[in-house]
């Protein structure tokens, strides 16, 4: 028996709204009903009869008879996602003719796709609808949204699409976004050339293998990521702008870079994660004019041929809109001259993981509009840039350099970029060092004096010595130096940063006696994999939000110290430590503050008394000192019966000895007595 609850709460201009209860709470507002998760069988028939929209998600229907939706002929709004929906009566929505969202995802259409086809042939002013997860095959889709030339917004995705053709949508006319990402579609044959008013294709996670002919000239964002497309070429024939912003081609297979239309507004294009590469090189090496023929079959055999000159760059189309471009993990080794000046609007270059072995910072290289620069984990040995020019890339501001064989970088390379905010040279054989004057000094770069860094990175770098002054006139709030193991630090190192550092990284440097205490407005500090044998005494002064402690010998944390450290942590990693099993009041005391994060916990160990590991969660059910006690209980009693078994022994030697007569008559008195026939 259901029971629903109503409260009206206002009543203005004929709007009502109510508060409604259906086993679990869930409740009417703006004609809103929530009947999630309530284990309904079929729909509630006790709703407000004004009602507009309702969520029956993760409940137990199993179809939905016709008659069900008459009580609710202003519904605009119905969703049934994750139940178990075989099929839908043919006249269901008969009753429904505002019905204009529809979600039905995560059912088990296929068995039922005809019947439930029937039913949306009255959905005339439907215009979204979610079809992903039930099973669909190419044909019941073309089925199910025959009669639905309303729709504006489909959701395919998690289906079982192989193939799509000229018939698959063919009554779609109004459609703007389609998703059927998750899918194993190999092959697409004029399914969108109708669609002209389509602006958002969702073609991700399937199986293409390219993508050519592209003539989509209305679409806003194509996400064809993670397929297998080796090609993506569009007509550049069309004189017509393409209106094409966002192109996500990540995950694929791409030999070369896209070839785009030859007008078009992209913004975002995004590669990362290919087999790009650039062979104009190739031209230069060759006397022939080299072509290369390309052969496209469909499964009706059918052949396109296209012939192009893979080294031809105009054949990249307009790149002159495109902001962000990433090109992560490709195979890049260099740019063709000039081929990044096509972008005067890019923000944004990442080049993380590819094959470059040098750089220009040079406005001649690089748009003066660049923000942010990615280019780490290739095989930089040099970075390119004079004082004077790179001081004309006045806009970047984050420059990641990590993971290269950099070494003898110029010294004043970055005091030159006047906005830059961020900076990791992680990674790389560099030193940091003070120069009062300007002059030249190739063995280390100056960091010195500039006003807008404030995230600095130099973990991995062999740094033994930090000089004083070296920070000096550069309001730092990230410092990470972790991973130089021979780093030599001192008070004196870090002058000039007492006021400004809020995260400090030292993980790794051999830090033992380091004084935190001038650096009052530290936030996050990692001083793990250092062999702490105690808690360095300067840390109370701080009010820490992050600690990391992890791979230290710590044994105990003192109770006064944990009680502070409770009091304002917010997180902290404590894993990889000699932790006592007989001293872990400081888990306690952790453990009674809610607020504190021991993030690690569940691997936290401790050692007993014979140095065996126990894990500190489990220690209600192990005795302080672990099973050394038990073993221990034992020798104690092996040593108690042997020295009892000696006295016995001892003292029947002695009566045999010296008392020969008396030890027998003890035993005829005990045990030769009369028995009675």
């Amino acid at each position: 028996m259901l029971l629903f609850k109503f409260f009206p709460l206002f009543n203005k201009n004929l709007n009502q709204s109510f508060l409604l209860f259906c086993f679990s709470p869930h409740f009417q507002i703006q004609s809103t009903a929530l009947c999630n998760s309530c284990h309904l069988s079929t729909i509630p028939d006790h709703l407000p009869h004004q009602i507009e929209e309702i969520f029956l998600d993760k409940n137990l229907m199993l179809n939905l008879q016709d008659g069900c939706l008459s009580r609710y002929p202003f519904l605009r709004m119905l969703s049934c996602a994750n139940n178990q929906l075989m099929t839908v009566e043919e006249s269901v929505f008969s009753e429904s003719p505002l019905l204009e969202n529809l979600n039905l995802a995560d059912n088990e259409l296929h068995y039922g796709h005809k019947q439930v086809a029937k039913s949306f042939s009255s959905l005339s002013k439907l215009k979204t609808l979610d079809l992903s997860g039930n099973g669909l095959s190419a044909d019941m889709v073309s089925v199910l949204v025959q009669n639905l030339s309303s729709l504006e917004t489909l959701y395919l995705s998690r289906n079982s699409l192989l193939r799509l053709d000229e018939s698959t949508f063919r009554s779609l006319h109004q459609l703007k976004e389609l998703n059927v990402e998750r899918n194993l579609l190999f092959e697409i044959s004029g399914a969108f050339d109708h669609m002209k008013k389509l602006q958002r294709l969702n073609l991700a996670f399937n199986c293409l293998p390219c993508l050519i002919n592209f003539e989509m000239t209305q679409l806003l964002v194509l996400n064809a990521s993670h397929n297998s497309i080796e090609w993506f070429i569009t007509n550049q024939s069309l004189n017509e702008t393409f209106q094409l912003e966002t192109l996500d081609l990540s995950d694929n297979h791409l030999l070369f870079f896209p070839f785009l239309p030859t007008y078009n507004r992209i913004r975002t294009l995004l590669l990362s994660s290919n087999r790009v590469g650039f062979y104009q090189h190739f031209e230069n090496n060759t006397s022939s004019n080299w072509t290369t023929r390309v052969e496209y079959y469909n499964l009706g055999q059918n052949v396109s041929n296209i012939t192009m000159e893979i080294w031809n760059e105009s054949l990249h189309g307009d790149l002159s809109s495109v902001e962000l471009l990433d090109l992560s993990e490709n195979k890049v080794n260099y740019f063709p001259h000039g081929f990044i000046q096509q972008m005067p609007h890019l923000y944004w270059l990442r080049l993380r993981s590819n094959c470059l072995q040098s750089i220009s910072l040079t406005p001649e290289d690089l748009p003066v509009t660049l923000y942010e620069l990615d280019v780490s984990r290739n095989r930089l040995t040099e970075l390119k840039a004079s004082q004077r020019s790179i001081s004309e890339l006045n806009n970047l501001t984050h420059l990641n350099l990590s993971t290269n064989d950099l070494q003898n970088l110029p010294s004043r390379i970055f005091t030159s970029l006047p906005n830059l905010s961020t900076l990791d040279l992680s990674h790389n054989a560099v030193d940091v060092c003070y120069l009062p004057n300007y002059t030249s000094f190739s063995g280390c770069v100056v960091l010195s004096n500039m006003v807008s860094l404030k995230q600095l990175y130099l973990a991995g770098c062999s740094i033994q010595n930090i000089p004083s002054s070296v920070f000096k006139g550069t309001p730092l709030t990230h410092l990470e130096l972790s991973s130089n193991p021979d780093l030599h630090l001192k008070q004196e190192s870090l002058e000039g940063l007492a006021n400004t550092l809020q995260h400090l990284g030292l993980g790794n440097t051999g830090i033992q006696d380091f004084d935190f205490s001038p650096y009052s407005h530290l936030k996050s500090l990692n001083i793990c994999r250092n062999s702490l044998l105690e808690l360095p005494e300067s840390l109370m002064a701080l009010n820490l939000k992050l600690l990391d402690l992890r791979d230290n010998m710590l044994t105990t944390i003192q109770s006064q110290h944990a009680s502070m450290l409770a009091q304002r942590l917010q997180t902290v990693y404590m894993n990889g430590n000699a932790f006592n099993c007989c001293h872990l009041d400081w888990y306690r005391t952790f453990g009674k503050n809610k607020d504190i994060n021991v993030v690690d916990l569940s691997e936290i160990t401790c050692l007993d008394m014979n140095h065996r590991h126990h894990k500190i969660v489990l220690l209600d059910i192990v005795h302080c000192g672990g099973m050394g006690n038990e073993e221990s209980a034992v020798w104690y009693i092996l040593l108690f019966l042997t020295v009892s078994i000696s006295i016995m022994g001892i003292s029947v030697i002695y009566m045999l000895t010296f008392k020969p007569k008396m030890l027998p008559r003890a035993i005829k008195k005990r045990c030769w007595r009369p028995t009675p026939y």
